[in-house]
């Protein structure tokens, strides 16, 4: 399959993109309405988004901007249309060094909140970006879509979208013309080897399931694996169950794999925690006034069987919110690489022409008071993929999370004594 440069999902309604760039704009969100009333004067959007940030920015400087005096100069020029707002907008929201600060025009925002929501309409494919040739390439096609049902194989190169060639496309053009209300059509042309085959497609609506589990068999008894690809809507519902049902068949360990997971919603994070946790602080966030909230575990942890976490440069935010946790509590090992470091709160905004905006409200800390952003969380134990190993998991898939996975071989013998432990300590009760 070769190196993939660029990974996106094409559901239809948004391009959920898995680069370094979507990490750094992953936020760890809040959702919040804004109240403004909207008139018509390109102007109104603007001092909306200048209100926002005035009243609940981080950073009480602005990063040591004359923030008035910022007002006065966008609301003083001329604008003919939204457009014109809008990237004014981009450019007065540049002067706070904040790349998680961020304006969304209406066709942005709403891609976000269908993100989020882990509902979305489309075909369910995920596609790639071959390094050398440019192609669309497609990863893996969504268990139960309408591609998986046509046949739409890993690997197959998509050349054609409606009769348009692919050639030089990139993914968020492709999602473009892929994308579409759930019942429309769409006839995609894939070459798979020397052979070109047209498959037309009927959109519809997709659940994308953040959580995948399976039992894993070791000299040492049978481990839980979860991997958890995004902390949506769904992700607290779906780990529950997860554990829930890898209880029931008895396994004596997990491994939870949170590599490039680039975070999600703040509650979905302390959600997860708390069902690995029984007591102890989760997460405590602190806007520029002080500390506004502090999480804590409740007393319904759903397991406490050894846990290890699996972890790399692209586990951010909620991610590290919950590595965090688990880790300053002594409840789980972390294995692999540094993450990301992003310790930054964002609340994402409706603005009144229905555009949107995420904005940077405070910073978190984990348990032990750390202060992750832009240092990331070190691992326990740290296991780093050769080149090779990379691309040999990027090019199959499947072996992730198996026992071709050298990272998650290293998480086998770290939990082997931490079983043993534990049932040593229980024949001692």
């Amino acid at each position: 399959m070769g190196n993939i440069q660029k990974r996106g999902l094409l559901r239809g309604a948004t391009a959920f993109m898995l680069t370094t760039a979507t990490i750094t704009g992953a936020g760890l969100l809040h959702w919040s309405a804004s109240q403004a009333s909207f008139q018509e004067s390109p102007k109104e959007v603007i001092d909306e988004v200048w209100q926002i940030i005035n009243r609940t920015y981080v950073d009480g400087t602005f990063n040591k901007t004359n923030w008035q005096a910022v007002r006065s100069e966008y609301l003083g020029r001329n604008y003919d249309n939204r457009q014109q707002a809008y990237k004014a907008i981009r450019e007065m929201l540049k002067k706070l060094g904040d790349p998680y600060t961020r304006f969304m025009d209406p066709e942005e925002f709403k891609d976000m909140q269908i993100q989020t929501s882990g509902e979305l309409s489309g075909v369910g494919l995920e596609l790639g970006k071959q390094e050398k040739t440019g192609q669309l390439i497609v990863a893996n096609p969504i268990e139960g879509s309408p591609a998986f049902k046509a046949g739409i194989q890993p690997k197959d190169i998509v050349i054609k979208i409606d009769g348009k060639s692919t050639k030089g496309m990139d993914i968020q053009d492709a999602v473009k013309l892929i994308r579409g209300e759930s019942g429309t059509k769409v006839l995609l042309t894939i070459l798979r080897g020397s052979k070109e085959i047209d498959y037309p497609l009927v959109r519809s609506k997709i659940e994308i399931h953040p959580v995948r589990f399976h039992v894993q068999d070791t000299p040492n008894g049978s481990i839980g694996y979860i991997r958890l690809i995004q902390f949506s809507a769904q992700a607290g519902d779906e780990m529950r169950n997860a554990i829930q049902r890898l209880e029931q068949q008895n396994v004596k360990g997990y491994v939870l794999d949170l590599r490039s997971d680039p975070g999600g919603l703040l509650y979905a994070a302390v959600d997860i925690a708390r069902q690995w946790l029984n007591e102890g602080t989760i997460v405590s966030t602190v806007e520029r006034r002080g500390e506004k909230e502090r999480y804590r575990a409740n007393n319904r942890a759903l397991t406490e069987k050894p846990l290890v976490i699996l972890v790399d440069g692209g586990s951010a935010s909620a991610s590290e919110i919950l590595s965090g946790a688990l880790q300053d509590n002594r409840r789980a090992k972390l294995i692999g690489t540094k993450t990301f470091g992003k310790g930054l709160v964002q609340s994402v905004r409706s603005l009144a022409d229905g555009s949107g905006m995420a904005v940077t409200i405070a910073k978190y800390l984990t348990p032990s008071g750390r202060d992750i952003n832009k240092r990331g969380i070190e691992p326990d134990v740290v296991i780093e993929l050769t080149d090779a190993e990379r691309k040999e998991l990027q090019g199959n898939r499947d072996k992730i999370g198996t026992l071709s996975d050298p990272q998650l071989v290293k998480s086998l013998e770290i939990l082997k004594p931490e079983i043993e432990r534990q049932k040593t300590s229980s024949l001692q009760r």
